[in-house]
């Protein structure tokens, strides 16, 4: 009898030991995601260049004017980002041109758009990389 009531202590005890270390881990990996959902916005201004308004020609003979903010991975990405936004004129310039009205035209076209833009420019990076190319203006005739 005093075997059986020692071992169910034995067990309510390590049991609610594992509960509370259980507990803890949970509560530990949610401040961690908590922590780490991405950059501020702050950070975000911090880190990005705008380049300023383009306007060329398309293959097709149409034209686009775009404005274009670009996001770096950090501080001194934005900095080399800023240093090298003729590299990144150009080639915004050299994409577009290569480019016909109905491949600019919708949402995918875009985003194809922007991805190419950010590999290209991503090449170019010594230190950080790009992580968001935003089109803040975009006329297309």
């Amino acid at each position: 009898m005093k075997n059986n009531k020692l071992l169910t202590i034995m067990l309510i005890i390590l049991v609610t030991i594992t509960l509370l270390g259980i507990i803890v881990v949970v509560l530990i990996t949610q401040l961690d995601k908590q922590k780490s959902s991405g950059p501020s916005i702050d950070e975000i201004v911090e880190s990005s260049v705008d380049i300023p308004e383009i306007t060329t020609n398309l293959a097709d003979g149409s034209f686009v004017r775009i404005t274009l903010k670009i996001q770096a991975s950090d501080k001194k990405a934005g900095e080399e980002l800023l240093k090298r936004d003729f590299q990144v004129k150009n080639i915004v310039i050299q994409e577009l041109s290569e480019m016909e009205e109905e491949a600019l035209e919708g949402k995918q076209g875009k985003i194809a758009f922007q991805n190419s833009i950010k590999s290209q420019v991503n090449e170019l990076m010594q230190v950080g990389e790009i992580t968001q190319v935003y089109i803040t203006s975009y006329v297309l005739q």
